[in-house]
């Protein structure tokens, strides 16, 4: 049974978010080649390879996606959205210190430290549009299986 109005919870979340972390290694260690990891940045472009301070990052935030859908989706499936591929990537952390929770959008209109951390808004925007129909998709695949 749903709770509509349940409270923000995150453990199913992060249990998913452990497991896309460790498949974006795998991948990104087989792009680069020599046993160490090839990443570009969601909101750069930048490439970055492991042991650059980077962090992996929800770019709709977990808690947005949660809030949203919580009315009609169990944390299991709330967690499967949230970490979906699309909706997950990296980023040097100390770009993803400056956003914290923040809506993209906003983050980016506030004009906080964009320029001095090399954010590009075209690609930032760009992967905001990815995540947001990978969530989309997601939510769909979900709602199909619910209806048959």
């Amino acid at each position: 049974m749903i709770v509509k109005d349940r409270p923000y919870f995150r453990k199913e979340i992060d249990l998913a978010f452990v497991k896309r972390k460790a498949i974006m290694h795998a991948e990104a260690l087989k792009r680069g080649g020599d046993g160490v990891a090839l990443y570009q940045d969601c909101y750069t472009g930048k490439l970055l390879r492991g042991g650059d301070p980077y962090d992996y990052e929800h770019i709709r935030s977990s808690e947005e996606i949660f809030m949203k859908y919580r009315h009609i989706l169990t944390n299991e499936q709330i967690a499967e959205v949230v970490n979906c591929r699309e909706n997950v990537g990296v980023t040097l952390r100390t770009i993803n210190q400056s956003k914290g929770k923040r809506r993209l959008e906003d983050w980016l209109s506030s004009g906080l430290n964009r320029a001095e951390l090399g954010v590009d808004l075209k690609h930032a925007m760009g992967s905001l549009r990815k995540a947001d129909e990978g969530i989309m998709r997601i939510v769909k695949e979900i709602a199909v299986q619910l209806i048959f």
